[in-house]
């Protein structure tokens, strides 16, 4: 069979994690030191200040909006999220009480249509943009960050799916206030299951910092901690159980840290092994719907190959003989599935992310598929479309 997603941890790995577990005494499992030394990897890596591990990219997402909240520094509850993504995009400002706004896609990146995310930025004067970049496509950055600045819109970026791609040199994820990864199975990198948020805003890190573990002040620097336990009179002791914010429990493990910090050393090679196939793929499959490019000064990192054919059911069948894996495109238009449809049953006109649902589905990239493997796909496409 020719996989979707490929294992990013192997054998050596897993020989070192054993290694480290069968230490006397048993290394420290919870969260802990590594987790810390996993957060500074990965924030000099991707070049920010600072990086908070969660439990998934979903996590962070969902923690990310509730700090922002908890620091009231949405001007308002709209939230635009693009259609075209994953359903925790949209469901963590609904489950946080935010009114999610639906923005369709281009045909292009497959990120927000900028004629429409304009109009949704001039109607709802929103207080935040999820921006997704699926599948490890780049959006034109320049122009989403005018629009952001132009209608003070903070600018969230979803990355989840685009680990390593670069706009211009630097890594996405590196122009909002915050951003978000995910370090599931199936991703760029894995630790099992895990998340990354990135920022350089140090009030929304210790707001993160204290969210993600019941609201108290344990993963605070020092001088925050003193700070804080000064302004409510708290004595060192009694700040064991202080908490300070509404909280949650999001944290990973230093079990999960310990693969993460042998993740990151793969990030360049892995991507460039995606960003090969990518081009080959954009080279050589035909009847393609989408009008996908390789603009200048940007690195593609791709997730996985979108293909949008009016063959499409013909063309999976197909594949699916062939044993070859194969998923619709993400999740097509999110404001067609149940969940949206229950809180917003009034139909919205996202005619780019309708012909994505109904012809859109996605093939292997991955480091481990061959050159052979891609040939076979791109010929089984080339004759049924």
């Amino acid at each position: 069979m020719i996989k979707l997603v490929s294992d990013t941890i192997d054998r050596s790995d897993v020989n070192s994690l054993i290694k480290w577990l069968q230490q006397d005494p048993i290394p420290r499992l919870t969260k802990g030191e590594l987790t810390q030394n996993l957060e500074n990897k990965w924030a000099s890596k991707l070049g920010t200040k600072y990086s908070v591990f969660v439990n998934s990219g979903s996590s962070s997402i969902l923690l990310t909006l509730a700090a922002l909240k908890q620091l009231n520094r949405l001007k308002n509850d709209k939230i635009v999220v693009p259609s075209l993504s994953w359903a925790t995009d949209v469901s963590s400002p609904m489950l946080l009480g935010l009114t999610p706004l639906m923005c369709d896609c281009n045909l292009k990146d497959l990120s927000c249509d900028l004629n429409h995310l304009e109009q949704l930025f001039k109607e709802h004067n929103p207080g935040a943009l999820i921006l997704v970049s699926p599948l490890g496509l780049v959006p034109e950055m320049e122009a989403v960050l005018k629009l952001c600045k132009k209608y003070e819109v903070l600018l969230l970026e979803d990355v989840c799916e685009s680990m390593g791609s670069k706009y211009k040199g630097e890594y996405l994820g590196t122009f909002g206030i915050a951003s978000f990864f995910s370090m599931y199975f199936g991703h760029h990198l894995s630790t099992i299951e895990g998340g990354f948020i990135n920022t350089n805003d140090e009030e929304l890190y210790h707001m993160l910092l204290m969210m993600r573990s019941h609201g108290w002040d344990r993963d605070l620097p020092k001088w925050k901690q003193k700070e804080l336990r000064s302004k409510y009179s708290c004595s060192d002791f009694d700040a064991l159980y202080n908490f300070y914010v509404p909280g949650f429990n999001l944290r990973a493990t230093d079990l999960q840290a310990y693969i993460g910090l042998r993740a990151i050393d793969k990030l360049d090679s892995f991507c460039k092994a995606r960003n090969r196939n990518f081009l080959k793929y954009l080279k050589d499959i035909k009847n393609n719907l989408l009008k996908l490019s390789n603009r200048k000064d940007n690195f593609i990192s791709n997730f996985a190959m979108p293909v949008v054919s009016k063959n499409r059911n013909k063309i999976v069948q197909k594949l699916t003989k062939h044993n070859i894996e194969v998923r619709p495109l993400i999740a097509g238009n999110m404001a067609t599935k149940p969940m949206w449809i229950y809180e917003y049953p009034t139909r919205l006109s996202l005619p780019n992310c309708e012909l994505i649902e109904k012809y859109g589905f996605y093939i292997p990239n991955h480091q481990d598929l061959s050159k052979k493997d891609i040939s076979e796909i791109i010929d089984i496409i080339n004759k049924y479309s």
